[in-house]
């Protein structure tokens, strides 16, 4: 690989051993995609949760904050992907004191690193969505696909490792979506009917996802009338990358690379899939559960919006929770100033549910949570959370935001 006189004075040493260790590593990742040299990102965004992380994860961390300053500081803007703990209710969930221990630990020395604490996958719409051509590193696979195709950014989706690498250099390996070749549209879709609400458009992702089924495949999507909005294109891209690990996509006349169709692919080489309303409702055949005792109720996975959550707030004004069944909503920390400011937190919290500040749920050690707790039977909108939750031992079902809401305060699902 081609390195520029600082990159070269990195590998050195001269800048810091984190430097030094980081810019070794993209040098690795880069030669294991033949990439020809490293290109400058803006921003990173880092994935480490301490399920993840373990004891061995979080030494390595304070290994590196032990360095000088100005070795040690991250040289581009860093943000982390939500956290495994909220400390206000970890105990209430059934999370230990060591678990809280270790993710004090992980968030002393990401400080320590000027890593900044945002603890979310929505930073595209919460703190500075980046524009149309920028490199990012960016770790989360939701703010990847989201990024890539709605924003027109490039990232690939970078392991834990890699982002924090590429924040302590400011640099990541120049292969994969960072290439123009490899934004092409690879596969083709024709959508038969709109989606009606967020569950909806998971399910469409996810078909998508299922179909295409490769990282270096780029769906294609034709039949959508008129732009969705952001947290129906959050979800639809969340489920796609979970189903097929997918990290674009482009729709055909919204998406900014996709004008046309022509803009994007040869439409006379690629076949054309269809999908339409009969397969939509057999996806939600599969996490079926008609009349069965719920446990638990999340909304997660991607953490909801402030729209989301005064969707959530309307739904359970003057209504409780089953005894026999929990609610749990999951947002970022900025979302949930918002809503505390303006009460959504307070009226979704009067029903007996909990808002969970800066935390996802899968990554949260959702076995050991649902052995605590006595849970199987999950129900959420996110299609995403239904791919990953039975691998932990639940019995997830996908149904709309309202539909949830009802069947935990019924105790029971539809």
């Amino acid at each position: 690989m081609r390195l520029t006189d600082i990159e070269e004075a990195m590998a050195r040493g001269e800048h810091g051993a984190p430097r030094q260790w980081a810019i070794q590593h993209m040098q690795q990742v880069g030669r294991a995609f033949d990439a020809a040299d490293l290109v400058e990102v803006h921003q990173a965004h880092i994935m480490a949760d301490t399920e993840s992380l373990g004891e061995a994860g979080v030494a390595f961390l304070e290994r590196l904050g032990q360095a000088p300053a100005a070795d040690r500081r991250v040289r581009v803007p860093t943000i982390t992907d939500p956290r495994g703990i909220d400390f206000a209710h970890y105990r209430k969930l059934g999370q230990t004191d060591a678990m809280a221990n270790l993710e004090r630990r992980a968030i002393d020395a990401f400080e320590a690193l000027g890593v900044l604490m945002t603890d979310t996958c929505i930073n595209y719409q919460t703190i500075m969505p980046p524009l149309p051509g920028e490199h990012q590193a960016y770790g989360d696979t939701g703010v990847v696909i989201y990024s890539n195709s709605v924003l027109g950014a490039r990232s690939n989706f970078e392991g834990g490792p890699s982002a924090l690498a590429a924040a302590l250099t400011g640099r990541t390996p120049r292969y994969g979506l960072h290439l123009d070749e490899n934004r092409r549209g690879t596969h083709r879709f024709v959508v038969r009917t709109r989606p009606r609400d967020l569950a909806e458009w998971g399910a469409l992702g996810a078909l998508v996802g299922r179909a295409a089924g490769s990282y270096w495949a780029v769906p294609v999507i034709e039949g959508i009338d008129g732009p969705p909005d952001s947290d129906a294109l959050k979800h639809m891209g969340a489920a796609m990358a979970s189903f097929g690990s997918i990290p674009l996509f482009n729709l055909v006349g919204i998406t900014p690379e996709a004008p046309t169709l022509d803009a994007v692919c040869d439409p006379a080489s690629l076949p054309v899939r269809e999908i339409d309303a009969a397969e939509l409702k057999s996806f939600f055949g599969e996490y079926g559960a008609p009349g069965e005792k719920v446990d638990v109720v999340v909304f997660a996975a991607p953490q909801l919006s402030l729209i989301e959550m005064q969707q959530v707030a309307d739904l359970l004004d003057g209504r409780r929770i089953h005894e026999g069944t929990a609610l749990l909503v999951a947002t970022s920390p900025g979302v949930a100033a918002d809503a505390d400011r303006m009460r959504l937190t307070e009226r979704i919290e009067a029903s007996g549910a909990l808002v969970l500040r800066g935390m996802c749920f899968y990554q949260s050690y959702a076995r050991e949570m649902a052995e605590a707790n006595g849970w199987r039977r999950l129900l959420t909108n996110s299609a995403k959370l239904v791919n990953i939750l039975g691998g932990y031992g639940y019995a997830p079902s996908l149904m709309s935001m309202s539909d949830c809401v009802d069947a935990a305060v019924a105790g029971r699902t539809p």
